[in-house]
């Protein structure tokens, strides 16, 4: 038995030396926009089999990941909701900008719960006051938070902020916003079609017009502090056919 197990021992050791111990040993820490979650957990497994290199990530809103970046977080690579924030981190040095590109687009929208009686709702001030009733918009918060910010425009550019203003109910992030409406906490919410894709308790009642506010990029850049070629390694894989099955599947849409 003894014996069997020294085998056992002697032979994981040699295989062990046949991985490389720089790749054996590397990783990439990603700060990314919380829309981007479901997307890029789905695209981890498959560049982590392939390539060994292992993914940490940390999802939050891009206002918040930056801000930690610029304060020292340990990130490798950084996927902001807006450009923004991504022209932020560069204009203070954290990014490597040759290693930047705009990857993602997305489309703005309007949701309420699963089972609310609202249909398809106008972009109107008597038909949104009426589907809210005493209740909030829900988004993200108008002054930092890219969807948020997305949202202030859109509703200022179809003459709506005015009479919507006091009635946002302002959240960390996107996915904090969808489940406010998804617990049914408030009537309707501003976040990204593909937010709403991911969750089953909401339902689409209406599309911002693409004119209404900037176009929704997502940049992906490695940063400075980021040690090695793994963060290049998986920007690139981001980029690949697989990945580009995996955001499609999730309904992102190219920057081309």
């Amino acid at each position: 038995m003894i014996r069997a197990v020294r085998l056992l021992l002697i032979s994981f050791s040699m295989l062990m030396g046949c991985i490389p111990i720089s790749q054996a040993q590397q990783s990439v820490t990603v700060f990314a926009a919380a829309s981007l979650q479901d997307a890029l957990k789905d695209i981890a497994s498959g560049f982590a089999a392939a390539s060994g290199i292992s993914l940490k990530f940390s999802f939050d809103a891009s206002s918040t990941l930056a801000r930690q970046i610029e304060q020292g977080a340990p990130a490798d690579l950084f996927a902001s909701a807006d450009l923004d924030w991504m022209d932020y981190l560069a204009k203070h040095d954290l990014i490597d900008t040759k290693t930047r590109v705009n990857l993602l687009s997305n489309r703005l929208v309007v949701i309420a719960p699963k089972d609310s009686a609202i249909g398809e709702l106008k972009f109107d001030e008597p038909s949104i006051e009426a589907a809210l009733g005493g209740g909030r918009l829900a988004t993200g918060a108008v002054d930092s938070v890219p969807v948020g910010r997305y949202a202030k425009v859109a509703l200022q550019k179809l003459g709506l902020w005015d009479a919507l203003e006091a009635r946002i109910a302002s959240a960390d992030n996107v996915r904090a916003a969808l489940a406010y409406v998804a617990r049914g906490e408030a009537p309707l919410g501003i976040v990204y079609a593909t937010d709403a894709a991911a969750d089953p308790k909401v339902k689409i009642v209406a599309v911002f017009p693409r004119e209404s506010h900037p176009p929704i990029v997502y940049p992906f850049a490695v940063t400075r502090q980021a040690k090695g070629d793994a963060a290049a390694r998986f920007l690139a894989y981001l980029q690949s056919p697989a990945a580009r099955a995996v955001f499609t599947a999730r309904g992102f849409t190219f920057v081309e």
